[in-house]
């Protein structure tokens, strides 16, 4: 890439650290950009999952107050995420290449689509929380291991899923959401392993984008709660679907 093109990676990927920060879907942006400046859909994901994980750090630190009590949990979803995550990325790396060209464009238009509802959801989940101690259900775990298999292979939007699947597993969704950022995290460095050793990663491209994403995660934690999340939000979810067309087109 060219000093031009690196400057407009790391401007796009502190966009993506911030977007992350504020209503979640960092990947939507960062993804497409790493596309259209001429990096393949496979080495564009994978550059794009290790550019944005410094970014889960600073949500498990900003939720460590809501993991009190939580370790035996946090062991256990640990253990699924690890072999979750895991499966996702192997898949993306033994699978051809033009399946997941295929693939790509339905996931981009399904994860704009769950960033869509994310408010209808949480709402949803605020009214069915309940307090109190609970065993957690058996298909939980499978769930969790589902959503973090989709994680390796892709990831956009894995914390609308995961939050979800915890709000509904758990009701407890101030919970669900601390958890969604730890378990992102863990995803998130299977993916930084795998991917780091058998990748086919832009190491250029992450030693720029990677602490930029890191300084617009803490810019957005900073000015979350003054900058409105609904126009945002339709404008993330409208770049996602246009990308989507974008990438079915080029099928």
């Amino acid at each position: 890439m060219s000093p031009l093109d690196l400057v407009v990676v790391a401007g796009v990927a502190m966009a993506a650290g911030l977007i992350n920060s504020i209503a979640g879907g960092g990947s939507l942006i960062l993804f497409p950009t790493l596309v259209a400046l001429g990096l393949g859909t496979v080495a564009a994901n994978v550059t794009n999952s290790v550019a944005q994980w410094p970014g889960y750090l600073g949500g498990i630190a900003g939720f460590r107050g809501e993991y009190g009590g939580q370790r035996g949990r946090l062991v256990r979803f640990g253990i699924v995420a690890v072999l979750g995550g895991t499966t996702g990325s192997v898949l993306l790396l033994t699978t051809p290449s033009e399946a997941f060209d295929v693939v790509v464009p339905v996931l981009v238009l399904a994860a704009s689509l769950l960033l869509a509802v994310q408010p209808l959801l949480t709402r949803r989940l605020k009214r069915d929380e309940a307090d109190g101690a609970r065993p957690d259900p058996a298909w939980l775990y499978l769930a969790l291991f589902l959503a973090t298999v989709y994680g390796g292979y892709f990831g956009g939007a894995l914390g609308v899923i995961l939050v979800g699947v915890l709000g509904v597993g758990l009701h407890r969704l101030k919970l669900a959401n601390a958890l969604k950022s730890a378990l992102s995290a863990i995803t998130a460095s299977v993916t930084l392993v795998v991917f780091g050793i058998f990748g086919p990663i832009d190491w250029l491209v992450v030693a720029v984008a990677a602490p930029a994403s890191l300084i617009g995660g803490f810019l957005g934690a900073r000015v979350a709660t003054r900058i409105p999340v609904r126009p945002l939000r339709i404008f993330i979810v409208a770049f996602g679907v246009a990308v989507s067309i974008y990438l079915f087109l080029r099928i």
